[in-house]
């Protein structure tokens, strides 16, 4: 006689964020255990570029559109999109039992290489070391890269750090870091079977 064994199906995990303000208005949909799928317009073509490349890396489905006031600046847009995607994590992990929770990742990008660490402690802090020093990398204003990890780690509740250790291209110091970042995520975001009723915290919260 056969019997069926019982799996438990799991939850999907998905953010859905609407962020509407003076500045920006932004509709975000997040699935973390994706395919790398994305459909992203935040008006800063290189932004784009390096979100795209962050879902695809992180095995995340992304569906993003911001319009934001670029007319005045790019920082209200890269802000508010980090902190809608950082509050999307968020949303989507919920009571974050079985997560891994921290996650690294070194990533080569020819020649420079970069490093990525999250914690999703709950706690926000974040630092960003990218080695840019000019204005400009395509059509994006390379001060703000700084701003989006200050954005994203405060709508997620997590430590963020990223630092390029060395390199010659400012498009690669900084696509090193968002891949990085995005691997780094993904390890942080994974399940782990043995603990999968575990909050990953000795003080019962995160």
């Amino acid at each position: 006689m056969m019997t069926l064994k019982k799996t438990a199906t799991l939850r999907t995990r998905t953010g859905i964020i609407k962020r509407d303000t003076t500045e920006t208005q932004i509709a975000l949909k997040l699935v973390i255990d994706g395919q790398g799928l994305y459909k992203i317009t935040t008006g800063i073509r290189f932004f784009d570029h390096m979100l795209e490349l962050f879902t695809r890396h992180g095995g995340f489905d992304l569906t993003l559109k911001c319009t934001g006031d670029l007319d005045i600046d790019q920082h209200h847009t890269v802000e508010d999109v980090g902190i809608a995607l950082g509050e999307a994590f968020h949303k989507a992990l919920g009571d974050k039992k079985g997560i891994m929770r921290a996650g690294y990742f070194v990533m080569a990008m020819d020649e420079t290489l970069a490093v990525a660490a999250v914690d999703l402690s709950g706690r926000v802090s974040y630092v960003v070391d990218d080695k840019v020093k000019v204005r400009l990398v395509g059509d994006f204003q390379s001060e703000l890269l700084a701003d989006f990890f200050d954005g994203f780690a405060r709508g997620a509740k997590a430590n963020v750090h990223v630092k390029t250790m060395y390199g010659r291209s400012n498009h690669h110091k900084i696509e090193a870091i968002f891949k990085a970042f995005a691997r780094a995520l993904r390890g942080a975001c994974s399940r782990d079977e043995r603990m999968r009723e575990m909050l990953p915290s000795t003080k019962g919260l995160l």
